[in-house]
């Protein structure tokens, strides 16, 4: 199964918006998109996963991420898009 990473930063092309759909309806393939400081939450589809990025004095919680656990998602994904 396919896993795809999304970075996104604003502002947000809406060329990503609709690639992230298009992937989202393709069969087995698991979607994340991590958000930066200043990106605004999206309407996503349904089964994308998102999270924030956290910033460097801040502790992770369950939707941010530390830069550490950044580095683990884009090394453990199949492709990783940054936007």
């Amino acid at each position: 199964m396919p896993h795809v990473l999304h970075l996104l930063k604003a502002p947000v092309p809406a060329h990503a918006l609709s690639m992230i759909q298009r992937q989202s309806r393709q069969p087995e393939t698991t979607l994340t998109v991590v958000l930066t400081q200043g990106t605004e939450a999206l309407p996503l589809p349904s089964g994308v996963r998102v999270q924030h990025l956290a910033a460097e004095s801040s502790l992770a919680s369950r939707d941010t991420l530390t830069y550490s656990a950044l580095l683990d998602l884009i090394f453990s994904a199949d492709q990783v898009i940054s936007w």
